[in-house]
């Protein structure tokens, strides 16, 4: 199981638009809005890293108002 957490910038007002197109894209398994320097944080888990990267370049990315997003990967160690 691959699991990544992709931090994303919003364009102002955006932020509830989003959240809630989050919960249609596939394998977003949860979202939340943040107060800092990120708006969103979604959690993405698959089958492989692969698909992780497909969602996050073709699904989320493209989202009206995603400004700029930063994705983290967990290990297993």
């Amino acid at each position: 199981m691959a699991t990544g957490f992709v931090l994303i910038t919003t364009k102002p007002g955006m932020e509830k638009s989003i959240r809630n197109t989050l919960d249609s894209v596939s394998h977003v398994t949860n979202r939340w809005m943040l107060f800092g320097k990120y708006d969103l944080i979604a959690k993405i888990e698959s089958e492989d890293e692969f698909t992780l990267t497909r969602v996050i370049v073709e699904e989320i990315r493209p989202i009206e108002g995603v400004l700029e997003t930063k994705t983290l990967l967990g290990a297993e160690i």
